[in-house]
């Protein structure tokens, strides 16, 4: 295997979210001891047209089943479990070669493109938000979307590490497409 598909492998392993079997969040994963007094002033992400991540929106494969990202930005929405990711990941490379910031608005998606924007919303409480998909994951079964813990903790799931939501997909601008399309 190539580093570079080393390196990334380990990236998507370490997007794996957190648990729902005892609620909260996932072995060594969470808050940090004290997180900052102004989480829920910190503003969603903002759309704005960026052109797609050369090598995050190749194939790729994590234990053991095989994934096809997206090469363009098109209408996409799915409803499915979310899950969070926090100190655990922070400070750690994504599959975009960005450093991980629990308090920005940020998302793993298995295969929206990256960069892409997404409208999330909590079913029970019909709170949303907009992340940008900057990371690949999760790969627990069931889980659709692994969100920043700033991100999470907007749409009130932290306690509960897991929470049924919808993901849209947001094209601002002109669709932007890849050249891995063509």
């Amino acid at each position: 295997m190539k580093p570079y598909a080393v390196g990334l492998a380990l990236v998507l392993l370490a997007a794996c979210g957190t648990t729902e079997k005892k609620g909260g969040y996932y072995k060594d994963d969470g808050p940090q001891a004290k997180p900052p007094a102004n989480l829920d002033g910190i503003a969603d992400a903002t759309p704005r047209v960026e052109p797609l991540h050369k090598w995050a929106n190749r194939p790729y494969t994590a234990l053991g089943k095989n994934y096809t990202p997206l090469t363009s930005l098109q209408p996409f929405k799915q409803r499915g479990m979310a899950s969070w990711y926090g100190k655990r990941f922070h400070g750690q490379k994504t599959a975009s070669g960005e450093i991980y910031d629990m308090y920005k608005m940020t998302a793993a998606h298995p295969t929206l493109p990256i960069p892409s924007y997404v409208r999330v919303t909590r079913v029970a409480s019909g709170k949303s938000v907009v992340v940008r998909i900057n990371d690949r994951g999760p790969f627990h079964a069931g889980r659709v979307i692994d969100l920043s813990y700033v991100a999470a903790h907007k749409l009130g799931y932290i306690q509960a590490g897991a929470a049924e939501v919808t993901v849209e997909a947001i094209v601002p601008g002109p669709i932007i497409r890849s050249s891995l399309a063509r």
